[in-house]
């Protein structure tokens, strides 16, 4: 009876609310009368909205008033049209769209406020929701069309990138975020990549912004930053269903599928929920392990002589990979111009990551978060909190070399391959914890457009003291941070801008980061010169690491050596770039073009981990009281350090022509360089007295270049992508992907190609390689896709990344249902 009643009461609610609104509906189309599919109809200052169907047709009911609609679709100009509606009545509104240009593309990453992709001052690269359901494969592997990005796939599942130079195996200088939160982890500050809670069908749009921003991200939007705009559940109502079986260069299974539902409860409530599972098997390759054995044997019997090192595969490898991802959003509009949105997402993944020491096997690492946010017409304010944990991941390297030290001890391998093989340090448990809050206002006075805000971060990093020092609880770590964004609008197109940040951290204290820029906007497109700074601060992993029973620690409080001398705490690294730049249009009107120029000035680079020497203490505290594994290691100690100054400069140009609304053609070209004062003895980071590419470690390739075809039309679509990238060496502490050098050493140890060097293999320099990406696909009717994706069409055994498999081809396809709005 009583859910009877409350069905009752359910009924009556939305019959009274039926007979408060009106229906509009209507057609879109293309010039050429082509019916536009999944373009974006949306009411002016609501938030409410939806697509056009198979047919192009729309419907949405409304509150009874006064309503303005707005139509966008990709490659089209935006076109608006008010209606009247009285309740219980219908009105029809057909939209014409004309063919658009890249001037009219807007994001929100350059100036954290809606503006022209023209007018920011910052170089800014996009991918739109279009272009992602266009792609049945990974929504990551489109960074590698985009200009001035290294792209690189360090496994099947963890697509990941790079922004001008100095890449490394354990890279926080790339800051990641979602929805205005950060998305990196609590402990190592690195991006979640494959650990994020975002599914495919969620995505509006991904904006990627080349070099520094820090004076409106903060510190670690230091080389770039990569900012994720999820959908809107008022503007994107509708189920949708996606399965992408598939498989690898090497024959293994790989299978997604993924949900995706949004509803309209209201013209107040809205809310979306979705999940994804994916399960893959990595690119087969086993890492090899050099391990001192005393007293080993060959495959023969025969005793090996003692103190040459062995290569071994890795212990229990397990190359099952595993994502289960779900989020979930809530979205109230209580008064006009008032939003409160509720975000909330969960992740589980199981894989294969490359680190500076090997790999490590991530098992079941479980991200969670809670997002609240507020925003009015002129303010915006957030609040949310980040948890990490895992209990069972662990470095594969040292369990390994753990494992065969218990054999050469006598254990039997079942002994030795126990609780034994993590006594070493390789096991890694996390249950970190972040808070974050932030308050921004924007508002424009007369010709003056301004954006202030501060942030406050309290990060709580959690081992359970297996890879911090932080065996008496949590590492507790604030942090606050104010910015201001100026922007003055003079005659004839001109705009300068100037915006600065401040920082104070409770260990590497105060930061002051400014940012200048000269635009001239004009009627075809926006010229630029901007000055502007960034840091890259050390994570807490830098400053309170505690790895292997202590032989590397981290750096927040300095180190004496035996012989008395000083190694300094860690501090921030410093970026000055200075960046000329134009996008916009040029003869023919077809033809639009992206070019940057830069010069970098970095100094105090954060260092690889680097063996320092034997020490005494680790800031005032002994060091046998620091290192557990003292008995053994007796104080030497490897750890982070600042060093040098270097310049880099480069250029990219990026060049789209559109043939027709439908066809359009890219060319990407990225150069980049760097030079270094031989002389200054400061930028001798290994010390051997000799000032070269070994100190430096760019980690880049000089050259790289794409070009694609990509066709969208009503039913077929389809883009073919081919990218060069130049060979280069790159060198990360233990790890070394390098041609033969003559004469020079690394670690100590000669370069030479396809040999050991030291507990690494090289197995030369990465890149050198042309490879084809293709995708196409076929819109069966409104409700039904069906994709293919190929990524490295052709198969070839790609060097992408040090301490990870050689990659191979991987093809997907993709059978997607998309099911209207309840109540349409």
């Amino acid at each position: 009876m009583k859910s009877f009643f409350t069905l009752l009461l359910v009924s009556i609610w939305c019959m009274v609310a039926s007979a408060q609104t009106g229906t509009v509906s209507g057609k879109v189309t293309g010039a050429d009368g082509e019916v536009l599919i999944g373009a974006n109809v949306i009411v002016k200052d609501a938030n409410v909205g939806t697509v056009s169907d198979g047919n192009g047709n729309y419907e949405m009911r409304l509150p009874a008033g006064s309503h303005t609609i707005v139509v966008s679709y990709t490659g089209y100009t935006d076109r608006s049209s008010s209606v009247t509606l009285s309740a219980g009545s219908t009105a029809t509104l057909n939209f014409t769209l004309d063919v658009g240009t890249e001037l009219d593309v807007v994001v929100i990453s350059g100036s954290k406020k809606p503006e022209k992709l023209t007018e920011s001052p910052a170089t800014i690269e996009t991918i739109f929701a279009r272009e992602i359901e266009e792609y049945a494969g990974n929504p990551g592997e489109l960074l590698a069309r985009q200009k001035g990005i290294d792209y690189f796939r360090a496994g099947i599942a963890t697509p990941a990138f790079n922004i001008r130079g100095f890449n490394s195996n354990f890279n926080s200088k790339n800051l990641q975020v979602t929805d205005g939160r950060l998305s990196n982890l609590i402990a190592t500050g690195l991006p979640l990549g494959p650990l994020n809670t975002t599914i495919k069908e969620d995505i509006e749009r991904v904006e990627v912004i080349l070099g520094p921003n820090a004076t409106l991200y903060g510190p670690n939007a230091h080389n770039g930053l990569l900012n994720t705009i999820t959908k809107d559940p008022r503007t994107s109502a509708g189920t949708i269903v996606a399965l992408n079986p598939g498989v690898s260069g090497d024959g293994n299974a790989y299978f997604s599928g993924r949900l995706r539902h949004a509803q309209v409860l209201s013209d107040k409530f809205a809310f979306k929920v979705m999940g994804e599972y994916t399960k893959a098997t990595e690119f087969e390759y086993s890492d090899s392990v050099f391990i001192d054995r005393v007293g080993a044997v060959d495959s023969l019997g025969n005793p090996k002589p003692d103190g040459i090192k062995e290569g071994y595969n890795e212990f229990e490898l397990d190359n099952d990979v595993e994502f289960m991802r779900a989020e979930a959003g809530l979205y109230y509009t209580p008064v006009k111009d008032l939003d409160v949105i509720f975000n909330t997402g969960y992740s589980n993944s199981t894989y294969l990551a490359p680190t500076n020491v090997g790999r490590n096997q991530i098992k079941d690492w479980k991200i969670n978060y809670y997002q609240l946010r507020l925003s009015g017409k002129h303010w915006f304010a957030q609040a949310y909190f980040t948890t990490s944990k895992t209990d069972s991941t662990y470095a594969i390297d040292e369990r390994t070399k753990q494992y065969y030290r218990g054999l050469s001890a006598g254990l039997s391998p079942r002994e030795a391959g126990g609780a034994f093989s993590y006594g070493s340090g390789a096991l890694f448990v996390d249950d970190s914890r972040r808070w974050n809050a932030e308050a921004q206002y924007n508002n424009t006075f007369g010709k003056l457009d301004v954006v202030a805000g501060v942030q406050y971060q309290l990060d709580q990093a959690d081992s359970k003291g297996t890879y911090l020092l932080d065996q008496g609880g949590s590492i507790d770590i604030s942090q606050v941070g104010g910015y201001a964004h100026l922007t003055y609008n003079f005659n004839g197109g001109w705009r300068v801008l100037a915006a600065a940040r401040a920082d104070n951290h409770e260990v590497y204290d105060f930061n002051f980061v400014p940012k200048f820029g000269l635009l001239k906007v004009g009627k075809r497109g926006t010229a630029r010169l901007t000055y502007g700074q960034g840091i890259a601060a050390p994570t807490i992993l830098n400053m309170y690491g505690n790895l292997f029973s202590g032989l590397i620690l981290g750096n927040a409080e300095g180190f004496t050596l035996a012989d008395g001398s000083k190694v300094e705490k860690q501090k921030v690294e410093k970026i000055q770039t200075f960046e000329l730049g134009y996008r916009g249009q040029v003869v023919p009107s077809k033809f639009f073009i992206d070019v940057n120029a830069y010069y970098n000035i970095s100094k105090d680079f954060l260092s690889p981990v680097t063996v320092v020497g034997v020490t005494t203490h680790r800031g005032n505290t002994p060091i046998d009281q620091v290192q557990s594994g003292f008995a053994a290691y007796k104080g030497l100690v490897a750890t982070y350090i600042n060093f040098g100054e270097v310049n880099t400069y480069g250029f990219d140009f990026g060049a789209t022509y559109y043939f027709t609304p439908e066809l359009s053609g890219t060319f990407n070209y990225s150069y980049f360089d760097y030079s270094v004062d031989e002389d200054n003895p400061e930028n001798d980071f290994n010390k051997d007295g000799v000032v070269n590419f070994l100190d430096i470690l760019v980690n880049a390739p000089t050259h790289k270049a794409g070009a694609g075809l990509n066709y969208s039309g009503s039913k077929f679509f389809g883009n073919v992508y081919v990218r060069w990238v130049q060979e280069y060496d790159y060198f990360s502490s233990f790890q070394i992907a390098s041609k033969t050098h003559p004469g020079l050493k690394y670690r100590g140890v000669p370069i030479v190609e396809n040999a050991r060097s030291a507990d690494a293999f090289n197995y030369g320099p990465l890149g050198g390689f042309v490879t084809v990406d293709l995708g196409f696909g076929y819109r069966i009717n409104d409700k039904f896709t069906v994709s293919a994706a190929a990524s490295n069409l052709f198969n070839q055994e790609l060097r992408e990344f040090t301490a990870s498999a050689p990659t191979r081809g991987l093809y997907t396809l993709e059978l997607r249902v998309n099911l209207p709005a309840i109540g349409k």
